[in-house]
């Protein structure tokens, strides 16, 4: 039997339960993804997102605020960027999780036939 996990402090379950809820919005999972393989300026993520440049800018100024992204100016555009690489991973391991569940991915056949 494995020892009981250590506990956690109420403010560090808080802070964690409000990255899950920034990543709950879809355009600011997809904005994340999109930046987790290359840094993008607000219209090519609208472009790519298929969102207005307001709303991308809305969306980027909240995860700006939770310190998940970051900008620098390059010329006339700001560049965004993920600056913590732990977030890269949750969505890199969210996104694969379900697309290993979609019908036709061998792991849901796998699991399927279990």
């Amino acid at each position: 039997m494995s020892a009981p996990p250590d506990p956690l402090p109420p403010d560090l379950l808080q802070d964690a339960a409000a990255t899950f809820g920034l990543l709950s919005a879809t355009v600011r999972l997809h904005l994340l993804w999109l930046l987790a393989h290359d840094e993008r300026d607000v219209g090519t993520l609208a472009e790519e997102t298929g969102q207005s440049v307001a709303t991308v800018s809305h969306h980027l100024g909240k995860l700006k605020l939770a310190g998940l992204v970051r900008a620098r100016r390059h010329g006339k555009h700001q560049i965004h960027y993920i600056d913590d690489p732990h977030v890269v991973d949750i969505v890199r391991l969210a996104v694969q999780h379900h697309r290993e569940l979609r019908p036709g991915s061998p792991r849901a056949r796998h699991t399927r036939g279990a």
